[in-house]
């Protein structure tokens, strides 16, 4: 089952100075229109990276990205398809690249995530040991992501993940040749497992704020949407693959995720556009990396969305884990078995697929705080019903429906999340909130098992399903707070950046604020380590 908080997806944005220091930027040369009480946030002027009204590039990273446009397929020009939107994302060459390698490398992530425990078992006979390696994975991903996101808004991001991506690949790499070998020393499978997940957390740090890049902020729903079906059908092809191949020979596995790393390397490279982060205005020094991880828990208390969907989600996503663990335990108390586990499985996943076609249309039609409210409400109905159903195939169809509840309100919560963090802040935000989902995730499983025991899987199922019609009520409550999925996704305004060394006033985020004011224009962008300057349209 899909946790709440996957892999977050992120608009686009070009190399514009404007993002280092977190404002909205005029690039049209025209004063806003001053018609619209959002001002910047829609008409003649554009955010960083936006296409203005005509169609051209923004001020860009260099003299060829502005002159070229990456706004639309591949960076290949920033006209708008008839009837005013992008053109499609599958026409975006970068989108495509980003999709394609980070969709193998999810494979192969699934598959070893099969042949890790099978391994240990076989190795060891211990399902303890099998845990171990699986937490120490796990462990060494919340290690890096927060200063990991602070890299990803100091440092090159195309380089971080070409070298975390190699790191991983090597790591892995190393087990498969450790098995090859026979008789592999725990000890080192266990710290290779450790230093994969420190790889990956860093890797993972810098996903949100490259995709930003890439999206056309009207087509984060429908990115954002289209990642997370991707990754249900990774997940339900990638467990029966890691068997297939462990069959094959037990160190397969291992060498097939670590050439699936591979390709993140390669999307990497070929995406055209800059990836940032900017360099500051100016060639001012940066605060230390300790001092920007503060400015971005400052950048979340800056707004009161931010700040509830980051609580409210914490909270989703613990319960949502605990299910996890108790639809497994319900199907056992059913009468079901491994097959029936499976069968349940791979309709949730069906779910989450449906879901992802469905949300950004759904999004459009019914309006971001609708569609949150009705799948807050249906998923909390499916726990209920799920605690109720006699058969293990009943409980799985309840499941594909919860499952598509689900992938519509991680599409609302996090389409507005980065559409409302600058540029510059983006890194230090996502992950500094996927670290606060994953510190606290553990609780879910933990407690659900204690409660389980204590009043059976049913009566434990009921009392998350409780939990969860609390959350649901929670949104109406938190009104006030959520009053930006209010406005069009298109029409957000930025955040403006924190004030260095002053408290971080909460802001209503409600529609018609003023926009801040445009930066002061500075250098280009200091992205790519790797691949040199700025190129043109393909």
């Amino acid at each position: 089952m899909a946790q709440p908080r996957p892999d977050q997806t992120e608009p686009e944005e070009t190399g514009a100075p404007a993002e280092a220091t977190g404002h909205l930027s005029d690039h049209s040369g025209e004063p806003p229109d001053e018609k619209d009480p959002r001002g910047a946030a829609r008409g003649a002027s554009a955010a960083p990276g936006e296409t203005p009204p005509g169609g051209g590039s923004t001020t860009g990273e260099g003299t060829a990205e502005g002159a070229g446009g990456a706004e639309g397929a591949g960076g290949g020009g920033g006209a708008e398809a008839a009837g005013g939107r992008p053109p499609s994302l599958w026409r975006n060459l970068d989108y495509l690249y980003w999709w394609t390698g980070n969709g193998l490398s999810t494979l192969g992530t699934s598959v070893s995530m099969i042949a890790f425990p099978l391994l240990m078992l076989w190795a060891t006979g211990s399902a303890a040991q099998a845990g171990t390696i699986t937490g120490l994975q796990m462990l060494g991903k919340l290690a890096t992501l927060a200063v990991g996101g602070a890299l990803a808004d100091r440092v090159s991001r195309r380089a971080i993940l070409c070298l975390s991506s190699l790191a991983e690949a090597l790591a892995m790499g190393a087990v498969a040749l450790l098995v090859y070998r026979g008789d592999p020393s725990i000890p080192a499978l266990d710290a290779l497992a450790l230093a994969s997940g420190l790889a990956a957390g860093l890797k993972n740090s810098v996903a949100a704020p490259v995709l930003r890049r890439v999206v056309p902020k009207e087509q984060v729903p429908d990115a954002t949407a289209q990642m997370m079906g991707r990754d249900m059908v990774v997940q339900l092809l990638g467990a029966p693959l890691g068997g297939l191949l462990y069959t094959v020979g037990r160190w397969v596995p291992f060498l097939f995720d670590a050439l699936s790393f591979l390709f993140i390397t390669i999307s990497s490279l070929l995406i055209r556009r800059p990836l940032g982060p900017d360099r500051a205005p100016g060639g001012e020094q940066r605060p230390g990396l300790v001092a920007e991880m503060r400015d971005g828990v400052r950048m979340i208390r800056r707004s009161e969305y931010l700040v509830f969907t980051l609580v409210w989600g914490a909270v989703l996503n613990t319960v949502a884990q605990g299910l996890t663990l108790l639809f497994i335990v319900l199907i056992h108390h059913r009468g079901g078995g491994p097959n029936a586990v499976g069968l349940a499985s791979s309709l949730a996943v069906v779910g989450g697929v449906v879901g992802a076609v469905a949300a950004p249309n759904l999004i459009r039609s019914l309006g971001a705080r609708r569609v949150l409210t009705l799948a807050a409400w249906t998923f909390a109905g499916s726990f209920a019903l799920v605690a109720l159903v006699p058969q293990p195939w009943q409980i799985g169809l309840v499941m594909l429906l919860g499952m598509t509840c689900m992938v519509p309100i991680n599409v609302v919560t996090e389409s507005y999340e980065v559409r409302l963090v600058p540029d510059a802040y983006v890194g230090r935000v996502a992950a500094t909130s996927r670290f606060c989902f994953q510190a606290v995730q553990w609780i879910g499983p933990l407690a659900a098992g204690v409660l389980a025991d204590a009043m059976g899987a049913p009566s434990a199922t009921l009392l998350l399903a409780g939990l969860m019609v609390l959350l649901a009520l929670a949104l109406p409550f938190g009104r006030r707070h959520l009053a930006v999925l209010d406005i069009p996704l298109a029409e957000v305004e930025e955040l403006p950046a924190p004030t260095a060394g002053g408290p971080a006033p909460i802001r209503p985020d409600a529609p018609g604020g003023q926009p801040p004011a445009g930066p002061p224009a500075g250098d280009a962008s200091a992205d790519d380590v790797l691949t040199g300057p700025a190129k043109g349209s393909p």
